[in-house]
């Protein structure tokens, strides 16, 4: 049975529409992600969720209770700002016991609960300090502490690390994550990084233009994209153009690609061929695997990404992307003439318009 679940929610803002059509069901004790560009109606739908924003129409209900109306501190949910919103004149365990007093909790219950939180987000010995004194990672732990402290149905995280440098960030989503599926809470995250939703979420939910693209695991999200917009905002993807000329092959300007099979594209129409980085190899000799597609190009770029490095390929005038190893890459140089050598298996086909 769904714990939370949004049906047909829609909210607009002076006739400019925010999220369309929204609709969701998952069970209890996951983490789901919202994952989408600016303006895409993520954090309107979380705001929907907590009660901060009234849906124009659609239901949500979360532990088989209608809360579409219900007023936000009547939910009992926690929620983690992208601005902390810690009170400055509070110390560490003031803030984190703010939401139990608040809640009438008697003092040696509320100490008790106070005491655990700290010692799961590792803040026991920052208990005494004010927020100024605190770094921006030990800051949002505060944050999460105090949702965490009135233990709610729901969390609801909205861009909590967006203001924190690259490695605080990737060790702090690390410890939500643990934290998260310690207690097996279900929780709500919206994100636009890519990399911090398919690391830590068990559902991610793609968001453009206010509504859903696609929704599936990391997994399915990142080799299974369901529309052109998934597969270039999810990863990085080459795209070639052509037209369809059977079910497995695609004509494009200056070759033709082997696919794998495809359904319910015609003969003759216009479509994209997707390719990923990580499955092209690139050669200095024509590959004459069978069932290979092989194409021409000269080396552009070389960028480093630490065990891996990126090659601009261009292919008749097309800039194309491939991953390597520092091992395979050392041997190239640039404006030297290459082969791209990728399987029927990594072609992906849409249609020009999907």
């Amino acid at each position: 049975m769904a714990y939370l679940e949004l049906t047909n929610v829609s909210k607009s803002f002076s006739n400019v529409v925010a999220v369309k059509d929204f609709t969701l069901s998952f069970e209890k004790g996951k983490l789901v992600s919202f994952l989408g560009p600016s303006g895409c109606g993520k954090t309107t739908t979380l705001r929907m969720i907590a009660g901060f924003e009234q849906p124009d129409s659609g239901t949500i209900t979360l532990d088989g209770q209608d809360i579409t109306i219900v007023p936000p501190n009547r939910r009992d949910i926690g929620m983690v700002f992208q601005s902390y919103a810690l009170f400055p004149n509070k110390n560490v365990r003031e803030n984190v016991a703010f939401g139990l007093k608040m809640k009438r909790f008697p003092k040696e219950e509320r100490e008790k609960r106070v005491n655990e939180v700290l010692e799961m987000v590792r803040l026991v010995e920052a208990d005494k300090r004010y927020p100024h004194q605190l770094s921006g990672g030990q800051q949002q732990r505060v944050a999460l502490a105090r949702a965490l402290a009135v233990q709610p149905r729901i969390l609801l995280l909205d861009e909590p690390l967006s203001a924190l440098d690259a490695e605080v960030r990737v060790a702090l989503r690390a410890e939500i994550r643990r934290i998260q599926s310690d207690l097996a809470i279900t929780t709500v995250y919206v994100t636009h990084d890519q990399e911090e939703a398919l690391s830590i979420s068990d559902l991610v939910v793609v968001m453009n233009s206010g509504m859903i693209e696609q929704v599936g695991s990391a997994v399915e999200i990142y080799r299974k994209p369901q529309s052109r917009f998934v597969a270039t905002f999810i990863g990085t993807a080459n795209q070639f153009s052509g037209k369809a000329t059977g079910d497995h092959g695609v004509q494009c300007d200056h070759f033709v690609l082997e696919t794998k099979p495809f359904k319910n594209i015609v003969f003759g129409k216009a479509v994209v061929v997707l390719v990923r980085p990580e499955s092209i190899l690139v050669q200095t000799n024509q590959s004459e695997k069978q069932g290979w597609n092989t194409i021409p190009g000269i080396v552009e770029t070389v960028t480093f990404h630490g065990a891996n490095s990126r090659l601009g390929v261009n292919v008749f005038g097309q800039r194309v992307v491939a991953d390597m190893t520092i091992g395979n890459i050392e041997s190239l140089s640039l404006n030297e003439k290459v082969w791209l050598a990728f399987p029927a298996d990594a072609c992906q086909v849409m249609e020009q318009n999907e």
